[in-house]
């Protein structure tokens, strides 16, 4: 045997016992005579003792990191125990030992405080998972990935595959395309997510259905996304809106209990779209702290303040305790607000200090009654800093909600080992797209309205007031699932495609396969799509996603150990029948 123990299995318990150990070299001290190595596997490490008649070998033939090597000794106790380690107690005496492979010297120190920067690491990925801090993200995702499963099984649901090669159908993103040789100049789409096919097998009798599964998105990246990502797809049969929103949430707590040891006893607060558009400023709000936007638009027009006057939103929070904020701080969170990525022409303050003054830099406009009026509104007090920005009301409302979240990072309110979830609910079912002149689907083409919304479906001039039977779950403002209640009726479904632009050959040309499913027995259902991924990262404290998948791609899509994407050969081009543009204009 390779080995009867892991390297991190042994205890006390253990002493006197003859093993065999296998595993990673991770370091080499020589003291004299005698040699200590630790020897790493996925289970942990353990010290290795090689006594005198076996350093003279060590001598001939020395070993260096990360060599593969197995062991026999007998398990003695430690004269300096390591109480860091869970093995520290206990030490191989070896008898024997042999090198199983041997190894070049690592490119960056496999360790958790590792020399190695991110393209480095992720260019030589499969040691970088020899990493303890990698291995935990990799064993927590397992643990995730386990616990859900378990809760699905126990509620009745069945995982079902669906296919990876399909039919490239609107769903928000660009598709991946893959060229098909034995269909010439038609291609097959990457699904960006199973939607169409978890429907189809609604209508198919299996109530209760769920995956995680890999999905694919041609967008740019970021942090929290990749082109390629899991997620956790469910559908069910027979359901209105609260017996999903029960189903996932008691999953969602089942998760918390397992892997964090946390229990929630009060169900999950639920928040209108339109509410956290109002006080939070995007559809994701962040509630572990208040804060909540102010809007002053009434109470500031028409001051003579072109700024205001102007305006379509006039919008404020209160960043409590934060009256001392110097100059030199407050030019700096001027800038933060002005970046590409925000967007502001200025930042307005208002200080209200200790002393009970107010001091603003608007006092030419507005005198010290008018800014107690903005403090009343704000609910101010003593000691606090009002931060107000002004503009058009969409990127005003969504900046000051970035510069929300940047205040509640600097006061220390977004504490990451402290878990806020809740729902979203009433989104609404359409949004105008101004560039492309019509309508389109906030979430997807196949949520279904407000039961008691249905009529508005007939009025073009009403689409702006429907709402939607969706929901998100949102945790520490970030959305990790969302869903809706489905549209089951073909003339509801030609509704909604009629809404979207869509012509009836272009819907039957698209969508005739779900539309004839529809006329044999569909009967009412919904979902969720949990983002599996990003559940993992929030559970891990981390920021990113990619700490959490084994083979991550990089900001640029691309896969730096594979070298991928790359070309492919003239022979393989002919075959699928595809010319190359050789010059793309920029």
């Amino acid at each position: 045997m390779y080995r009867t123990h892991t390297c991190g299995e042994l205890r006390m318990d253990h002493v006197g016992q003859e093993v065999n150990l296998a595993g990673w070299v991770q370091t080499v001290r020589k003291f004299g005579s005698i040699t200590f190595v630790d020897l790493r596997d996925r289970y942990g490490i353990t010290q290795l003792l090689f006594g005198e008649s076996l350093n003279n070998q060590l001598d001939e033939t020395p070993l260096g990191r990360e060599f593969v090597l197995q062991v026999s000794g007998t398990v003695t106790e430690r004269t300096n125990k390591n109480k860091n380690i869970p093995t520290g107690d206990v030490e191989i005496t070896v008898s024997s030992y042999k090198i199983l492979n041997t190894a070049k010297t690592p490119p960056f120190t496999i360790q958790d405080d590792t020399d190695g920067g991110d393209e480095l690491r992720m260019k030589y990925r499969y040691l970088d998972l020899r990493r303890n801090e990698v291995k935990k993200n990799l064993e927590l995702r397992y643990r995730v990935n386990r616990s859900v499963r378990n809760f699905l099984d126990s509620r009745g649901f069945m995982d079902i595959e669906t296919p990876f090669l399909i039919k490239s159908t609107p769903e928000g993103a660009r598709d991946f395309v893959v060229p098909s040789r034995m269909n010439p100049n038609e291609f097959y789409a990457l699904p960006q997510s199973p939607q169409t096919f978890k429907q189809l097998l609604m209508v198919s009798g299996y109530d209760r259905y769920y995956q995680i599964v890999k999905c694919f998105r041609d967008e740019d990246l970021r942090a929290d996304r990749q082109p390629e990502f899991t997620q956790i797809d469910c559908e069910m049969s027979f359901v209105e809106q609260e017996d999903i929103l029960n189903t996932f949430e008691d999953m969602v707590k089942h998760v918390f209990q397992e892997i964090k040891g946390i229990t929630f006893n009060e169900p999950f607060p639920r928040m209108t779209w339109d509410h956290a558009m109002e006080f939070y400023g995007n559809d994701k709000p962040d509630i572990r702290f208040d804060m909540k936007l102010v809007n002053l638009t009434d109470l500031v027009k028409g001051q003579g303040f072109k700024v205001f006057d102007e305006a379509e939103l006039v919008v404020a929070i209160n960043a409590k305790g934060l009256s001392e904020y110097t100059r030199k701080q407050l030019d700096e969170l001027t800038e933060w607000v002005k970046r590409p990525q925000i967007g502001m022409n200025g930042l307005i303050y208002v200080k209200y200090n200790t002393d009970g003054t107010l001091k603003s830099s608007v006092d030419k406009f507005f005198d010290e009654t008018k800014l107690k009026t903005w403090a009343e509104k704000a609910q101010a007090q003593p000691g606090d800093l009002i931060l107000v920005l002004a503009g058009r009301e969409e990127r005003t409302r969504k900046a000051m909600s970035e510069l929300r979240l940047e205040i509640g990072e600097r006061l220390g309110l977004r504490n990451k080992n402290e878990f806020k979830p809740l729902w979203v609910i009433d989104f609404p079912l359409f949004e105008y797209a101004e560039e492309e002149n019509r309508w389109v689907a906030r979430h997807h083409p196949f949520t279904s309205p407000k039961p008691d919304q249905l009529a508005l479906m007939d009025d073009t001039t009403k689409y702006g007031q429907i709402k939607a039977n969706a929901y998100d779950i949102v945790l520490n403002g970030t959305e990790i699932g969302g869903g809706s209640i489905r549209i089951f009726q073909r003339d509801l479904q030609e509704k909604m495609f009629a809404a979207l632009g869509m012509s009836p050959d272009e819907a039957r040309h698209k969508f005739g396969f779900l539309l004839g499913a529809f006329e044999y027995g569909a009967p009412p259902h919904g979902g969720i799509a949990f983002g599996f991924d990003r559940l993992c990262s929030l559970l891990g404290g981390s920021e990113s996603i990619r700490d959490f998948i084994a083979f991550p791609k990089n900001n640029s899509g691309r896969d730096v150990m594979l070298d991928a994407p790359s070309s492919i050969d003239d022979a393989q081009l002919q075959e699928l029948r595809i010319d190359l543009v050789k010059e793309i204009k920029q």
